[in-house]
């Protein structure tokens, strides 16, 4: 068999026998005692899981879950169904998680055009809906009779209308094409050495972000994997130091690394054991090393603005 040499450059992750034994040992799973959990990442599936983690306990949960279309996911796989059913599909997970949040929780839902109306629906049963945030994937397949999909949605809900949203803690550095000045003065922006810039709000459209590739450090074999300047956005926004997030379809671990980088407590869930591996060899990289890519200095840069980083 032809061994396949992997390029210089790519740093996507992996895992040797190894350090497969190594992070097997700092699991939990699913039939064991769930009642000490925090900063854990539990090998098992979200709906046997979920019913058995400390109530009201959980400040903000972010779901990725499988989108309704037939894609594998390592060792599992969903199959495309009806809109009807997959609306019921979220549902039997949605509303194991009520519970489990505390007054003040946000909540945030991953999908697609697809999913949209079913996610809706089945957040509006539960939550109150804040927003619906629309990010740009610069990757991509074109198609020959439709438009390319190159968009995601994040639908933003919360268990009530006190909630957390730093606004400080999320506004986007952008270059200024255009300055305008007041009395010689700079108004809205400031020079700097590298150009001119200024802090804008965050809206419900990111253009920012890259999604992980085999040339960055985050990267793993997940195929739907969310970047770490995304997460961090969320993170940063909805939850304050100590706060403690859920993941439910926790992939290779992004919302769990991205909440220790920004110290934050997490539980992660993930059926997929290689994936729970991968995210625990993440967590380990990130004891020393807290950068995420198109964050520094306090702020999220916008894409190719700042030497570095990867949007």
């Amino acid at each position: 068999m032809k061994i396949k040499i992997r390029a210089p450059r790519n740093r996507t992750l992996d895992l040797s026998a190894q350090e497969i034994e190594i992070y097997r040992k700092r699991l939990i799973y699913a039939n064991n005692n769930l009642s000490d959990c925090r900063n854990k990442i539990i090998c098992g599936d979200a709906f046997g899981v979920l019913g058995k983690l400390p109530e009201n306990s959980f400040d903000l949960l972010f779901a990725d879950p499988p989108y309704n279309l037939t894609k594998d996911f390592g060792a599992n796989s969903f199959r495309q169904t009806s809109l009807d059913a997959y609306e019921n599909w979220l549902d039997s997970w949605l509303s194991k998680t009520i519970k489990l949040l505390k007054p003040t929780a946000s909540i945030y839902i991953c999908g697609d055009w697809r999913s949209a109306s079913a996610i809706q629906r089945v957040g509006l049963k539960y939550f109150g809906l804040q927003n619906r945030i629309t990010w740009e994937r610069e990757k991509g397949r074109g198609a020959l009779r439709n438009w390319k999909n190159a968009a995601e949605d994040i639908w933003f809900f919360t268990v009530s209308d006190d909630y957390v949203f730093n606004l400080e803690n999320v506004k986007t550095k952008r270059k200024v094409l255009a300055p305008y000045r007041e009395n010689g003065k700079p108004k809205d922006w400031h020079e700097e050495e590298s150009g001119n810039f200024r802090l804008t709000s965050p809206s419900n459209l990111w253009t920012d972000l890259t999604v992980p590739f085999w040339s960055m450090p985050e990267n793993t074999a997940h195929p739907t994997q969310k970047p770490e300047k995304l997460l961090a956005k969320i993170i940063l926004a909805s939850t304050n130091e100590s706060d403690l997030i859920l993941d439910p379809f926790s992939g290779s671990g992004t919302t769990a690394v991205a909440a220790k980088k920004l110290s934050r407590d997490f539980v992660g869930i993930e059926a997929d054991e290689r994936f729970c591996l991968l995210a625990e060899k993440r967590l380990d990289l990130a004891e020393n090393n807290k950068t995420i890519q198109g964050f520094a200095d306090g702020v999220f840069w916008e894409r190719n603005t700042k030497k570095n980083l990867h949007g």
